[in-house]
């Protein structure tokens, strides 16, 4: 780590402690508040559009608590929790937390942490920055960018990962974010993106056969009636105005009477 600020998230759902959380990381020079969210949901969110180098994290929260929401990033950034109950240390740590500070804490207890994520990136954690750095990527890093035909990368959470576009199994719609199904992994990537620009950018091997979906034609393994089977848990429905061109695929390759 160099001699950059260091990029932090700020999360809690009481409006008071927010703020001085944000008031603290305004104090300590080396830091840079890139966010303040109320909720692990809207955290989400805003990884997908900043890089973070470490997050100031409540665990008690509506909605998503703040030990699940880190659990939940495949490749969080450095964490330290904030929390009135001391019965969340040992599970804080479980995770590799930073460090913990137990409400009420002062601004010294504050700088002890900051100055733990500064040591720990000093002695080599990598960051999302740093991926993003090295990758030369363009302001727009939620674009698919093709490193050669068969991979691309992706912006999910605070990351850019590379995906080998044969392991997608489907790519589904929700409003402004898609989310990448892909084989072996039980949990899709999330990232935002447009379904016109994926739909575009997919080789001929993808078909969009819904406003909501778009199918790894070769990861079908049954068809029945307005269903596209994908696995024995995974039906997906045939949009109306795409049955014609799904239609026309399967009669190039069908086979009987």
């Amino acid at each position: 780590m160099n001699c950059e600020l260091i990029k932090v998230l700020a999360i809690d759902d009481e409006p008071l402690a927010l703020r001085q959380l944000v008031t603290y990381i305004g104090k300590i020079p080396f830091l840079e508040l890139v966010g303040q969210c109320q909720s692990a949901v809207e955290a989400h969110k805003l990884l997908n559009e900043e890089v973070v180098d470490a997050i100031f994290c409540d665990i008690n929260m509506p909605d998503l608590n703040g030990m699940d929401f880190v659990k939940s990033l495949a490749a969080p950034p450095l964490i330290v929790f904030t929390t009135a109950y001391s019965e969340y240390a040992v599970e804080g740590f479980k995770v590799d937390a930073v460090d913990y500070l137990l409400k009420p804490f002062g601004l010294q207890d504050f700088q002890r942490a900051a100055n733990r994520i500064r040591t720990r990136l000093q002695n080599g954690n990598s960051t999302a920055r740093d991926a993003v750095s090295d990758c030369d990527l363009s302001s727009n890093a939620s674009t698919p960018m093709s490193q050669d035909s068969d991979t691309i990368f992706i912006k999910t959470d605070y990351r850019v990962v590379k995906v080998a576009i044969s392991d997608i199994r489907y790519v589904e719609g929700m409003s402004e974010y898609l989310k990448l199904h892909l084989d072996g992994q039980p949990k899709p990537i999330v990232t935002l993106l447009s379904m016109k620009k994926m739909e575009d950018f997919l080789p001929s091997t993808f078909m969009r056969i819904h406003r909501s979906y778009i199918v790894n034609l070769t990861k079908i393994q049954e068809v029945n009636k307005n269903r596209v089977i994908m696995d024995a848990e995974t039906y997906l429905p045939i949009g109306d105005n795409y049955k014609e061109q799904f239609n026309q695929f399967l009669a190039t390759r069908f086979l009987g009477k």
